[in-house]
């Protein structure tokens, strides 16, 4: 069986590969393990430590592109990872450039799939911006109705409706995955208004300076990468019945303000790595922020089998376990 991840040059796209190739399988439509003979990572940019095993390819190209993506996701497809799009601050700065990624792209992955001579699973990347930012409730319940207000809160609604449309008339087994922020991420800054969240660890436990562009009592809900893609495989192998007729499902997470946050990074690396951190406001960024959930109730997920990290000290711990040693394959 091949599986495609799109994205698949970015973070989560090689922990998930280099899941998959530890496990060597995924559960087929039958329920069953079917073994793995081949990763294909799309991206629109190759990165240079992608999973070195020969199950492992790699294509370049864009994810508007239909034709390329339907000769990508060919042949024995049993499984697509959609985790490729433009981040948040992107989306909105270059509107129709935001469109083209997250929603063409979508389409395009999802007509490939459709295309198929069995209908595929589609594990698709969603996220908290769909439930939008004011007159939002404090806490965030399974049944609180989308209502973005950013472009890329509207991409990601608009994916979650044709994810379950395609499922509804059996051209797919979608399921939707709304993640909280993802901390802490490995590498370089990107154009996620969320990216300071990660930053503000990762710089100081490297001994840099970094800025933090909102105050200490913005709150938000995190997700490290092992839980995000211990999530995309349990959401994989879950068998239909589990999901019924409502395709998209908000992530457990660790709810928590960013001045705790840095709190943690000074409890594990000290005194002189919190005094890196400088805060200095962005009103562009701190609306954004706080226009985003600030606590959710998943009720539904923990009742299928997904969890959430116990606290921020597990996040950096887990941080400086998997990211701050090289990588092996």
């Amino acid at each position: 069986m091949q599986i495609v991840i799109t994205g698949g040059a970015g973070m989560l796209g090689k922990k998930l590969a280099r899941e998959i190739l530890k496990r060597g399988a995924l559960t087929g439509a039958g329920g069953t393990p079917v073994p793995v003979d081949r990763i294909v990572l799309f991206d629109n940019i190759e990165a240079p430590d992608i999973p070195r095993d020969p199950r492992v390819s790699f294509i370049a190209g864009e994810i508007f592109d239909a034709a390329l993506v339907r000769r990508v996701i060919a042949g024995d497809t049993g499984s697509v990872f959609h985790l490729a799009a433009m981040v948040s601050a992107g989306a909105e700065r270059d509107f129709d450039l935001g469109y083209r990624v997250n929603l063409d792209g979508t389409r395009a992955v999802l007509e490939a799939a459709r295309a198929l001579a069995r209908p595929p699973c589609v594990v698709f990347a969603s996220s908290l911006a769909v439930y939008g930012g004011a007159d939002m409730p404090e806490t965030i319940e399974d049944g609180q109705a989308p209502m973005p207000q950013t472009s890329y809160g509207a991409h990601k609604t608009m994916g979650e409706l044709m994810v379950s449309d395609y499922t509804r008339k059996g051209f797919i087994d979608g399921r939707s995955l709304r993640l909280p922020t993802i901390v802490v991420r490995p590498g370089k800054p990107n154009l996620a208004a969320s990216t300071f969240a990660s930053s503000i660890i990762r710089e100081p436990l490297a001994g840099r300076e970094v800025v933090c562009p909102v105050r200490p009592d913005s709150v938000m809900p995190l997700l490290s990468p092992r839980r995000a893609t211990a999530a995309f495989l349990h959401a994989h192998d879950l068998p239909a019945a589990a999901w019924g007729w409502n395709r998209s499902l908000m992530l457990p997470s660790h709810d928590i303000s960013v001045g705790e946050m840095a709190e943690a990074l000074r409890r594990l690396a000290g005194e002189d790595a919190y005094r890196l951190i400088a805060w200095r406001p962005d009103p562009a960024i701190e609306k954004i922020v706080n226009g985003w959930p600030r606590r959710l109730d998943a009720r539904r997920a923990c009742a299928m089998g997904f969890t959430a990290d116990s606290s921020m000290d597990e996040i950096v711990a887990i941080y400086i376990e998997d990211d701050m040693k090289p990588v092996e394959g």
